[in-house]
């Protein structure tokens, strides 16, 4: 692996506290959308939804997450992924106390439309924070940033079936999902990563200048960036109304889809950096990829609810180490004062893949059904073991150069 150190960062002192701050923010980030996605078969019968009624839902949040993360960047150039990040959790908070209390259709997708922003923003500076301590650190760890979101994402499908079981309502447990990222925009954000005088100046300089990156490298970082996410909200959108709809089970255990495929991706992202030093960035997400081709596989073939929640915790043990590697190979090819505008860049293409994701595998789903829909993510899987290579661009590649478009 390439050196992630400037000699500028170096130099400074390592961000203990902000790594952990960051890593609580993709926490409560992780948590609040497993609490939406595993109730969205409770929302689809408060309002009377069909599967296309969801599918417009969740297409429209991924757009104006899409919309959020280039927010992120323009407002993050201007003043810090800090501050940023901080405003992103408050948007979260706040409007999933409004789609929790939400009385009428209207107001259920006004606030899912605002959400959408809101996560798109936090996906961003998350991930831009996360990158600049990688640096700083000068060693790989941004796996485990997102490990750590797979814990919060488990905490959070834990809490939707916790709440059905003991009979708290849809209301109670979205609103107070949503206080408990209110309560970490307060308590961590102070403790966020703050840029030393001159990487805010230089970042100051380059807030309308274009970037400038190896275009190819990037792309295909990009591809299998969409790839790996049309498989995660394929699980996470999906999984739920698989179980409960196609293989009746109850709302508890059907939460328990997602729960088993973020608790496999926790061991996938806590061992992630350590396999990567032992084998190689490509050798990880061939074999990562093999085996979410495997989990995928069970899925679309099982006939009861344990086969399918095995076989999503088994796509849990592979695809997931795919995103952070993702991260941490552009944050590599970023010059160092345009890093931020990179993430957010690269971020786009995880809404590209929330669209397929859950867009078209959920109209696959609503002409036919769900088995059929989740053969998409099985040919996504099968993919990115070819795209593998991408993760370590040739020498060739790196001096490649391209323009991109400018904030």
């Amino acid at each position: 692996m390439s050196n992630i150190t400037s000699p500028e960062s170096a130099a400074l002192p390592l961000p203990r506290a902000a790594r952990v701050a960051t890593a609580v923010a993709f926490a409560a980030q992780g948590f609040f959308l497993a609490a939406v996605l595993t109730q969205l078969p409770q929302f689809k019968d408060r309002f009377g939804f069909g599967d296309s009624t969801i599918v417009v839902a969740v297409v429209l949040v991924s757009l104006l997450a899409g919309a959020g993360s280039v927010l992120a960047e323009f407002v993050a150039a201007r003043t810090s992924s800090k501050a940023t990040l901080i405003a992103g959790l408050l948007v979260v908070a706040a409007t999933g106390i409004l789609i929790g209390v939400a009385p009428t259709t209207v107001v259920f997708f006004a606030g899912m439309i605002v959400y959408g922003a809101g996560l798109g923003m936090v996906d961003a500076t998350t991930n831009m924070q996360a990158v600049s301590i990688q640096h700083r650190y000068g060693r790989s760890i941004l796996s485990s940033f997102h490990a750590v979101w797979s814990v919060g994402s488990i905490v959070g499908a834990l809490w939707v079936s916790l709440c059905s079981t003991i009979h708290i309502g849809l209301t109670a447990s979205i609103v107070a999902a949503a206080v408990a990222v209110a309560v970490v925009a307060a308590a961590a954000g102070p403790r966020l990563l703050t840029q030393a005088a001159g990487e805010a100046a230089a970042q100051q300089l380059q807030a309308a200048a274009p970037l400038t990156i190896p275009w190819r490298p990037f792309v295909a970082l990009g591809v299998a960036m969409a790839l790996f996410y049309a498989i995660d909200f394929s699980v996470g959108n999906w999984s739920a109304l698989y179980l409960k709809e196609l293989l009746l089970a109850s709302a508890g255990t059907a939460a328990l889809a997602l729960a088993a495929y973020q608790g496999a991706g926790l061991v996938s992202r806590l061992t992630g950096d350590y396999w990567v030093r032992r084998h190689g960035e490509i050798a990880v997400v061939r074999i990562g990829a093999a085996i979410g081709t495997v989990g995928l596989l069970i899925v679309v073939l099982a006939q009861n609810p344990a086969m399918a929640i095995a076989g999503f915790l088994v796509v849990g043990l592979g695809a997931p180490v795919v995103a952070p590697l993702c991260f941490s190979a552009a944050g590599r090819l970023a010059p160092p004062d345009q890093t931020d505008g990179v993430i957010a860049r690269l971020n786009l293409f995880n809404y590209a893949g929330t669209i397929i994701g859950g867009g078209i595998v959920g109209g696959v789903a609503a002409l036919s059904n769900l088995r059929v829909g989740f053969a998409i993510p099985l040919v996504f899987a099968a993919a990115l073991i070819v795209l593998a290579r991408a993760f370590h661009p040739s020498a060739t590649a790196r001096t490649e150069q391209v323009t991109t478009a400018g904030n």
